[in-house]
């Protein structure tokens, strides 16, 4: 006879330092999963402080909060009668510890602190905490909890928890990414169900190494593992994705939602432990680790007619599903706990400030589907947004006229067509939209330099100088960041409305390479939602929303190049275009941009795998001067990143220095030592040439 346990994991929309609020969230997925039947709750790391308290960690405030939630979901009859394993911070011997605390029945089981840290690219956690290196201590429990327990000490450390009828080992979040993952040694030692609490965030084309790594977990030594995620943007860059699963023996048998609009998601799933045992048949060795024995069975006696879940295939979302789905959802949590009363969005005409009215046009249609589902928090939170007790959205387009204003701020220097295309997609998405000319404005600054100076200055077109050329062009985007603030401000007061709005920046992730735009510019914004994702991606993004949303008048965006309009037009036609003035395609920076992040590329290095990359298009010379170039460029920009605009993390080639790549701001422009290994290679491989190589310095 089998003996099935039911299993519950979780995605919840945490909030750094939201005590109150992810405390009920805690406790909701408590009770769902007891209502499923379910004898165990896993829920995502650090769950009852928020996974994005940063600096907070060292904060006293937060690790005593901690505690009083703990106290609260200790003393809460919903926690009866299931063993709870919950996420927090706790200091032990005046060390800070990454923690599950697994509890039943006002009974603390046992204290896991982390043991390998995850402490690259987005995350920091070394600078908060320290790895678990010892094997089990007493850990001396705050008065508080004693009163509620009635234990002075608990065990702290590597050990596993073992039931009357199975043995349940854990892992948080990295550990299952390291070579040295603990399931491979539980799993020999006889552990039969493995969880998993992460705060994992997403990034395009990531959802799969995920989930072929728990599949993997359990094809090796089987089991059954449990996986939980943060849900949401809990205050930062990064959007947590979810994707709560339940695999066994190498297959997933439930799974929660990657990208959803909802506070708490419960998986549950009824597995047999009899098919771990029959799976592992002689794979297992002696005990090794330490147990902590509980006088509790996950399974009843009579479950011969209980079904077991069975495996299912995961259909992962395309990066354009990604795009449409990752970014709205992170939008919505921003503006519904911002306070404000919706987005202005200066609206171009072009692919990128398209890419992000189309990501809150997916919001909108996302949004409208909860509430047709009768998902009453996000009604809710709508209400509060638009400042209306009664409303109730009826259709997309209708909604993103209450929570969306689009702007097209005209110079002289601006052509019909942008202006048309602008005004097209913002009749088919619904937002309420202006025309503005800046000319005015633009004149006025000028005006003032020239009081002061008695100069004029002038375009390139007009005889000007490099210097004038540039400064002209910047002049025209500060002002546009300066209106779109004061139109944010203040466009609803003219309307007879309350609130403001926020400022939504569209900057891709391949200008931030180079710093292709006007520091404090409209790149300058309260959150860009494209600012990691590449203009290669914004593309087949736009194709799959004039086919999803049916907005044709991207099909005109798409077919237009990249522009700026900043400088003079030639006969009413565009004569600027983005990838002219950067010197190099957005394709060639996406790759350089990748050699340089994720390969962690130099100039020589990268040069020295770009010939072979591009070899089929440009010669060693060829890409030496494209390497230089962008070197060049990225160094003297690279200041800008310090004031970057906060962006949706999509990538991982990101140039962000506030979090993601912690390079200097102040360079050698030059790059002398590394140039001159570059020239040195292509006179080896090139012998026969004798063209200066001086230009390319």
């Amino acid at each position: 006879m089998g003996r099935k346990v039911t299993l519950a994991t979780c995605s919840l929309n945490q909030w750094a330092l939201d005590f109150e609020g992810n405390l009920d969230r805690i406790l909701e997925s408590i009770e769902i999963s007891k209502n499923h039947g379910a004898k165990y709750r896993l829920g995502p790391e650090l769950e009852i402080c928020g996974y994005g308290c940063a600096d907070h960690f060292y904060e006293s405030d937060t690790l005593l909060h901690s505690f009083q939630v703990l106290r609260k979901l200790l003393e809460s009859p919903i926690t009866e009668d299931i063993i709870c394993d919950v996420g927090m911070p706790i200091m032990h011997h005046n060390v800070r510890y990454n923690c599950r605390v697994l509890f039943l029945n006002r009974k603390i089981l046992l204290i896991r602190p982390k043991m390998l840290m995850a402490n690259y690219g987005n995350y920091r956690e070394m600078r908060w905490f320290s790895p678990w290196n010892q094997k089990v201590e007493e850990y001396f429990l705050p008065r508080m909890i004693q009163e509620v327990t009635g234990q002075d000490t608990v065990p702290f450390g590597d050990c596993v928890l073992s039931t009357k009828d199975t043995c349940i080992g854990t892992e948080i979040c990295a550990e299952l990414w390291n070579p040295r993952s603990p399931h491979i040694q539980m799993g020999l030692d006889g552990v039969e169900i493995f969880t998993n609490s992460s705060a994992s965030h997403h990034e395009l084309r990531k959802a799969d190494q995920r989930v072929n790594l728990i599949k993997s977990a359990t094809t090796k030594t089987g089991g059954i593992y449990l996986y939980a995620n943060q849900r949401g943007c809990d205050g930062d860059r990064v959007y947590y994705d979810g994707c709560a699963m339940v695999a066994i023996n190498g297959d997933i048998v439930a799974r929660g939602a990657q990208f959803s609009l909802n506070d708490v998601e419960v998986i549950t799933a009824t597995v047999d432990l009899e098919d771990v045992r029959s799976y592992r048949g002689e794979m297992c060795q002696p005990h090794m680790v330490r147990q902590v024995k509980v006088n509790f069975s996950l399974s009843t006696g009579d479950d011969v007619y209980l079904p077991t879940h069975q495996p299912i295939t995961w259909n992962f979302h395309t990066p354009e599903e990604e795009i449409s789905l990752g970014p709205a959802c992170w939008l919505w949590d921003y503006l519904r706990r911002s306070g404000q009363a919706g987005f202005l969005l200066p609206l171009s005409g072009g692919v990128d400030s398209s890419s992000t009215a189309c990501i809150v046009h997916s919001m909108c249609v996302l949004l409208c589907r909860a509430v047709q589902d009768d998902n009453r928090q996000v009604l809710e939170d709508i209400r509060r947004v638009v400042r209306d007790e009664s409303y109730c959205p009826q259709h997309p387009k209708e909604l993103c006229g209450r929570i969306f204003t689009t702007c097209y701020m005209a110079t002289e220097n601006s052509s019909e067509d942008t202006c048309n295309r602008a005004r097209d997609l913002a009749n088919q998405i619904g937002s309420t939209h202006m025309n503005i000319n800046i000319d005015m404005a633009v004149k006025g600054i000028l005006g003032i330099f020239s009081v002061v100076t008695g100069r004029w200055p002038k375009f390139h077109a007009n005889g000007g100088s490099d210097r004038e050329n540039l400064a002209l062009q910047n002049v025209q985007a500060r002002v546009r960041m300066v209106l779109a603030y004061l139109f944010a401000q203040l466009s609803l007061w003219a309307r007879g409305k309350p609130g403001g709005l926020l400022v939504l920046g569209s900057a891709n992730v391949d200008e931030s390479l180079t710093g292709y735009f006007t520091k404090y510019d409209c790149s300058s914004a309260d959150i860009n939602p494209i600012g990691g994702i590449s203009k290669t991606d914004l593309k087949n993004f736009l194709i799959y929303c004039v086919e999803q949303f049916q907005l044709t008048a991207l099909r005109r965006i798409l077919a237009a190049p990249p522009t700026a309009e900043l400088e003079p037009l030639t006969d009413g036609q565009v004569s600027q275009t983005d990838e002219a003035d950067m010197g190099m395609t957005y394709s060639e920076l996406s790759a350089i941009g990748r050699l340089r992040k994720i390969s962690k590329c130099g100039p020589f290095s990268m040069f020295c795998k770009l010939i072979h990359l591009w070899k089929d298009v440009l010669s060693p010379m060829e890409v030496a001067q494209k390497v230089k170039h962008f070197f060049r460029m990225y160094s003297m920009n690279r200041h800008k990143m310090t004031t970057v605009t906060p962006s949706y993390h999509a990538e991982s080639y990101s140039p962000d220095d506030n979090r993601f790549d912690l390079r200097p701001f102040l360079y050698n422009t030059r790059w002398t030592w590394q140039f001159r290994c570059i020239d040195n290679q292509v006179a080896v491989n090139l012998p026969h040439c004798t063209q200066d190589l001086d230009h390319l310095k």
